[in-house]
């Protein structure tokens, strides 16, 4: 059956019988259309062709109408218009700029990056070191670092990350507004990366710390800082990517961190961790490398930042002591790179090679030796001094630990108990550990001059 009731599957013009669109005959009966009142309908009648005349009078008017357009849209009030030679119009907007609240601090409402930028830039710094080091050939070098932090107290405190400031022989700090203080170093903690300085300053804005366990993956997150040490003051933004993200860093050591995809470069380093109300929840501390890929070329929004939770506690006590009470200290220095697969070839088992050990603290008093490799800590075995450090990292001051060590081809247990990381026995370390280094430096220094001297090819 057709669209109209017919049985007929087909007809002779092959249209619909009673189709008044059909292009078929009309010379049958049956195609009458009620639409002329029982009247066949009469043929179109030819349209004749346009003049050329005519064509132009269309074309006129097809202009009029567009002008016409054109200027109604230039009477619009949201608009205003900048004309050249009366033919080229461009249009600009008139819209009123967004106006920045910066006088109060309300982090139970959400902010706009630009509010977030308005209120906490002044709280943001750039921080540069001189850092002094001594090269191959013994000779003083000095060169220069830059990175971020920002204001935790009115009176003067900064937070940064220690491999900011480490080894520097002097900070400057420098706001948004041009000023410059010099900084001094109040104490860090390296395994946490993070330290804290002082400048002579008060009346300063802080930024407001928030928690770090309440964030979820998704939500907005921005930070200001100085990549590359240039573009001073630059505001990125993106999402958490991911929470509780485990992190080996380039010396080996592994750290809990926030994944972001917020552009991080060489001198955001220390730098804060926005969420959208405007609190800080991570300090910025790294970005993700293909150093190790054929073309090293950069990864791309892969940023990662220190939960402020994990080193809340720790920056009050940096603040209020200058150190981090309760770290426990072996009292030696180790070698952080693995025993070579040449070493082990010949027996000697993986571990951590103690380098130094340090006069008068508990790997002394327990017996440790310079050489000594040390593969288990109780239970737990380490294969490089990184591993070391971490799993001393998991006692208190005052716990002993059995370590088993290799020594002079024989192996054997030494129980430590730890001593406490303040002030005092750090600075023995510190000291007892540039002595190893200055020591090492002679001795190239001597095979060299030995090198050179030889005949005929300094062999």
């Amino acid at each position: 059956m057709d669209y109209y009731g017919n049985d007929n599957g087909s007809s002779q013009n092959n249209g619909f019988p009673n189709d008044p669109f059909s292009p078929g005959d009309t010379g049958h009966a049956s195609s009458v259309d009620p639409l002329f009142n029982g009247e066949a309908p009469r043929p179109p009648k030819k349209r004749k062709p346009m003049s050329k005349k005519t064509k132009g009078a269309l074309k006129i008017v097809a202009l009029c109408l567009v002008c016409a357009l054109a200027g109604g849209l230039v009477s619009n009030p949201l608009y205003s218009a900048i004309t050249g030679g009366g033919e080229t119009t461009i249009y600009t907007g008139n819209r009123t700029p967004t106006q920045v609240d910066t006088t109060a601090v309300d982090t139970s409402q959400e902010l706009s990056t630009a509010e977030i930028y308005a209120k906490y830039v002044n709280s943001c710094v750039g921080i540069t070191v001189d850092i002094v080091s001594t090269n191959a050939f013994g000779q003083t070098v000095t060169g220069a670092a830059a990175g971020s932090g920002f204001v935790i107290t009115e009176d003067g405190y900064i937070l940064t990350n220690y491999h900011v400031i480490n080894g520097a022989s002097s900070i400057k700090v420098t706001f948004a507004d041009g000023t410059e203080h010099d900084a001094t170093y109040v104490g860090g903690e390296e395994a946490n990366d993070i330290a804290v300085i002082k400048i002579n300053a008060t009346g300063l804005t802080p930024v407001v710390i928030g928690k770090s366990s309440d964030m979820l993956v998704g939500e907005q997150v921005t930070t200001i800082g100085n990549p590359l040490g240039e573009l001073t003051f630059s505001e990125t933004t993106g999402i958490i990517s991911a929470l509780n993200r485990t992190v080996t860093m380039s010396d080996g050591r592994q750290m809990n961190m926030i994944q972001t995809d917020c552009a991080i470069n060489s001198g955001n380093s220390g730098g804060p961790l926005f969420n959208s109300h405007g609190e800080v929840i991570g300090i910025v501390s790294a970005k993700y490398s293909s150093a190790n890929s054929t073309s090293s070329a950069s990864v791309e929004g892969l940023g990662f930042a220190i939960p402020m939770d994990d080193v809340a506690d720790m920056v009050s006590q940096l603040v209020s002591n200058g150190y981090i009470s309760g770290q426990p200290i072996l009292g030696v220095s180790v070698n952080k790179n693995e025993i070579s697969q040449e070493a082990q070839a010949y027996g000697v088992p993986a571990g951590a090679q103690i380098l130094v050990v340090t006069p008068g603290l508990c790997g002394e008093k327990a017996g440790l030796q310079a050489g000594d490799i040390v593969t288990k800590v109780d239970d737990t075995e380490v294969a490089n001094g990184n591993e070391l450090i971490n799993a001393i990292a998991n006692y208190s001051p005052g716990d002993t630990v059995t370590l088993t060590i290799y020594r002079d081809g024989q192996t054997q247990t030494v129980q430590v108990t730890l001593d406490e990381s303040n002030p005092e026995n750090d600075a023995k370390q510190e000291q007892a550990s540039q002595q190893y280094e200055e020591q090492q430096q002679q001795q190239l220094q001597q095979e060299q001059q030995q090198a050179g001297s030889g005949w005929p090819f300094g062999f």
